[in-house]
């Protein structure tokens, strides 16, 4: 298989973790975000939106979106598990996981940031937006997670919940936001950070980092 990312998307260091997880080796192709390389023609041919991560599996099927990866990858890998078992709890799960990668993520990507300054704010109102974005959401985490058993964001092991905050979380420190106010937040990352998958999907451990 090849997973086609660049080393900071936070989209692409999700899927990353769930095959770390998972125990699959992937030949990894990076694209420059800020250099436009996934602009490229042969690039799109791939993936029309024109994003990462795209999984090239190998059949030469290609899938797109991270949570629709991550899901693929659960359902054809299944141990260990990224989902409870029990529905209200799937639910849960998945609501938390899109709560950041369909409500937060999106909305303060270096699309949107660029888009902010074209329409003529400086890049610090770029960043005070990210950094809002990234505060509201993670506050909306906090609470969904609060009442749930840990040490990972929904009981002892973890799941496309926590797959999800750790790179939103990186996302928070890049545009300065105080993360110590997500106490049970920051007990999930703790938690997950002391397992190699998702150590080694940091992007300062991906070979394309700078």
């Amino acid at each position: 298989m090849k997973l086609h990312g660049y080393f900071r998307s936070s989209a692409a260091w999700r899927v990353r973790i769930a095959l770390n997880l998972k125990g699959l080796a992937v030949e990894h192709v990076s694209h420059h975000l800020r250099h436009g390389e996934q602009r490229d023609p042969a690039y799109l041919a791939l993936n029309p939106q024109g994003l990462v991560p795209t999984l090239v599996l190998d059949d030469g099927a290609v899938l797109t979106q991270s949570l629709a990866i991550i899901e693929w990858l659960d359902e054809t890998h299944p141990e260990p598990a990224l989902l409870p078992k029990a529905p209200v709890e799937r639910a849960k799960v998945r609501a938390f996981a899109q709560a950041i990668a369909c409500d937060t993520h999106p909305v303060q990507n270096l699309k949107v940031l660029n888009r902010l300054r074209e329409l003529g704010h400086d890049g610090d109102a770029a960043l005070a937006w990210a950094a809002s974005v990234n505060v509201d959401g993670l506050s909306a985490c906090e609470q969904l997670a609060a009442n749930n058993p840990g040490p990972f964001c929904f009981g002892a092991q973890p799941s496309l919940a926590d797959i999800c905050l750790v790179p939103q979380l990186g996302n928070a420190r890049r545009f300065k936001v105080d993360v110590a106010q997500f106490p049970r937040l920051l007990q999930a990352e703790g938690a997950a950070m002391e397992l190699a998958a998702f150590r080694d999907a940091t992007p300062g451990r991906q070979a394309d980092a700078e």
